[in-house]
């Protein structure tokens, strides 16, 4: 299956007070993705955790859209990848090719061609957050459809954030802040406070990039009775590799 891909900066006809659910992704090529989790995976093993996190978020946000007025799309890097999510995605999902050169300026500019495209919300959400709980993505779409201007923000327990919202640009929530740091977070809701911008928070989880956090998602999916959402891709494949690990200590 392949997938409407959005011109930057162009009207599309989104849906009437449709909120944008965008997923932040990097197209799942071994050595490309996951790189801090190798090791103690290969990079062909990182890349398939990869697909299956995707897998798992979009379908969580899939099944948002089919309760609210919103839409799941995925904006992706590198530009002219588009094909490597063939397959990967929930039928309806759109994808949106990233623009601008950091991190901070492709945040932004996701933002930019998503209001373009007539959304009337934008959540920037991560590829990193398999097992975010349903309900998150349900508050943030609620708040964001009330009236008046507002953020909505979902720290990770790293210091950044899985899930950022808001009702119009501000350009300055992407301004002078230490990405991939512990500072991310705190600094984004100075800078709403600076513009006097409202900012209401989800809550708290955690992304997996790297060996510990990685045990962390393995045990959270073992346990029947976790919080957060069950990532079955991600489950299923952390299995598989946790049996294949026994059968090769079993052979030695």
């Amino acid at each position: 299956m392949r997938y409407n891909v959005l011109a930057p900066r162009k009207a599309a006809g989104a849906g009437e007070n449709c909120c944008a659910l965008a997923v932040m992704a990097k197209a799942p090529r071994p050595g490309k993705v996951k790189t801090r989790l190798s090791p103690p995976l290969t990079p062909e093993q990182a890349s398939a955790l990869n697909i299956c996190f995707i897998r798992d978020t979009t379908e969580n946000i899939q099944q948002i859209t089919q309760t609210s007025n919103s839409a799941g799309l995925v904006a992706y890097t590198p530009v002219g990848d588009e094909a490597a999510f063939d397959g990967l995605l929930p039928s309806g999902f759109q994808l949106l090719p990233q623009r601008g050169r950091g991190f901070g300026e492709r945040l932004l500019y996701v933002c930019e061609d998503l209001f373009a495209a007539g959304f009337s919300a934008v959540c920037l959400i991560d590829s990193d957050s398999p097992t975010m709980p349903q309900h998150a993505l349900l508050q943030a779409v609620e708040r964001l459809s009330r009236a008046g201007d507002r953020m909505v923000l979902g720290g990770s327990d790293d210091g950044g954030y899985y899930l950022l919202g808001m009702k119009r640009l501000h350009h300055r929530l992407f301004e002078q802040i230490d990405w991939s740091t512990e500072r991310v977070f705190n600094q984004t809701l100075e800078r709403a406070k600076e513009i006097s911008l409202q900012a209401e928070l989800l809550p708290t989880w955690y992304d997996v990039d790297d060996a510990a956090t990685l045990e962390r998602l393995r045990q959270e999916l073992a346990d029947p009775e976790a919080a957060g959402y069950d990532a079955r891709h991600t489950r299923l494949f952390l299995q598989s590799l946790r049996l294949n690990m026994v059968s090769q200590s079993r052979a030695c």
